[in-house]
């Protein structure tokens, strides 16, 4: 296999898109999911993120990256009013909808809407569930942190409702996502069903893994 090797001086010379598809591609497989947010005046919005990541369990609190607000970041100004959000797995049955939602649709227009995905609000939570999300759940804002180095913000909520197909819960706690259906992303535009190698025992010193069910 033929490599290529890439410096610093060669990312400030290339064309910009072509950069931010090289950049966005290099981190490969990222988790896909749709934020779902309202407004006090309830109107609601949706939007895709490639950029969810969980950052502790007790208390349970999961982060994602949002891009500078120097212009109008309706999620973002949706979350600071209302205060909650839904994070919601994408699947193989909704991936072209839920890539539509990075369209920039002005504010009055609900993604929900335009792309025929359908608002779904649980047991009075504020925010919109998707209906046709299999694995979602519902966040409450806790803390954003600027990041000084390129102005984006790192966003950190506490989940306070899960709701996941019974039988994609496993005994030990854990979630077999592929029999949910869960895709993955990478770059900007491509998305991938994945194919679980195996599960593997807890890592220590005195012997390698071994597969568990």
């Amino acid at each position: 296999m033929n490599h290529i090797h890439l410096t610093s001086s060669d990312f400030e010379t290339m064309e910009s898109r072509y950069r931010a598809a090289l950049m966005n591609s290099l981190t490969g497989f990222k988790s896909a999911s749709l934020i779902g947010t309202i407004d006090k005046n309830q109107q609601t919005n949706l939007s895709i993120f490639s950029s969810v990541v969980h950052l502790g369990s007790n208390p349970a609190l999961v982060g994602f990256i949002n891009r500078p607000d120097t212009t109008e970041r309706h999620t973002l100004e949706n979350i600071y009013e209302t205060g909650f959000y839904t994070i919601n797995h994408i699947n193989k049955n909704i991936f072209k909808q839920a890539h539509q939602t990075s369209a920039r649709y002005p504010k009055n227009i609900s993604e929900f809407e335009a792309t025929e995905l359908t608002s779904e609000f649980i047991k009075g939570f504020i925010a919109p569930f998707v209906k046709e999300s299999h694995i979602k759940f519902g966040v409450e804002f806790a803390e954003k942190h600027e990041l000084k180095i390129n102005g984006t913000i790192l966003v950190i909520g506490k989940i306070v409702e899960v709701i996941l197909p019974e039988s994609s819960l496993m005994t030990d706690g854990a979630i077999d996502i592929e029999a949910a259906e869960t895709i993955a992303i990478s770059g900007l535009d491509s998305y991938h069903s994945t194919g679980k190698l195996a599960r593997l025992s807890y890592a220590k010193t005195d012997k390698f893994p071994t597969e568990i069910l």
